[in-house]
C-alpha cells in the first residue's frame, strides 16, 4: 500500500492514522458502500465534496456519508447566496483527485474547508486518503487541525 499526499500531509504534521483498503466498485462510489467495506457505519465515514459559491469561488465540505449537504447552511458559512455542487468534470482540474477518491488534504490549492458539527461525536472517523480503494482512519480533532477546517451544522440525514 502506498502513501498519498494526504498521507505524507499527515506524517510531516506528526499526527497519528491509519489506513483501510477495500475494493472499489466503480459502479457504486458512495460513502455508503465504502462504509461497509471498511466496517464503519455509513455517519462516521465522512464524504469530501467540492463546491462553487457565486461569491467567494471554490469550497470544500465533509460530512457524514448517510446525510447530504445542506446547501443554504454551507453558503451561509461561506460568505455566499448560494454554493452548488462542482460539475463533474472541473473535480480533478479543481481539487487534484477523482471522484470517490477526493480528500481536503493535499488539494491543488488550499481552498476553505467545512466540515459537518457530527464530526465531533466520534472518537476516530473514516476519510478519504485521496485514491479510490484507500481510506484513512483518524481522530476527528487531529482532521479538523490537519485540514484547518470550520466546524458547523453542514449538512442532514438523507430522506
Amino acid at each position: 500500500m502506498s502513501k498519498t499526499n494526504a498521507c505524507r500531509i499527515l506524517d510531516s504534521l506528526g499526527i497519528h492514522y491509519e489506513l483501510r483498503e477495500y475494493t472499489v466498485d466503480p459502479d457504486d462510489l458512495s460513502a455508503e458502500n465504502v462504509a461497509a467495506k471498511v466496517g464503519y457505519p455509513p455517519e462516521q465515514v465522512f464524504k469530501t465534496l467540492a463546491v462553487k459559491g457565486d461569491r467567494n469561488g471554490i469550497a470544500v465540505a465533509v460530512i457524514p456519508g448517510s446525510y447530504e449537504l445542506d446547501f443554504k447552511a454551507l453558503a451561509h458559512f461561506t460568505g455566499d447566496r448560494k454554493v452548488e455542487m462542482l460539475p463533474l468534470k472541473e473535480v480533478q482540474s479543481v481539487t487534484g483527485y477523482i471522484r470517490g477518491g477526493v480528500t481536503a488534504l493535499g488539494m491543488k490549492k488550499d481552498y476553505p474547508v467545512f466540515a459537518d458539527e457530527t464530526i465531533e461525536i466520534w472518537d476516530t472517523v473514516c476519510v478519504s486518503a485521496g485514491q479510490r480503494g484507500l481510506q484513512i482512519v483518524i481522530a476527528p480533532a487531529d482532521y479538523l487541525r490537519a485540514t484547518s477546517a470550520t466546524i458547523g451544522e453542514i449538512s442532514r440525514e438523507k430522506k
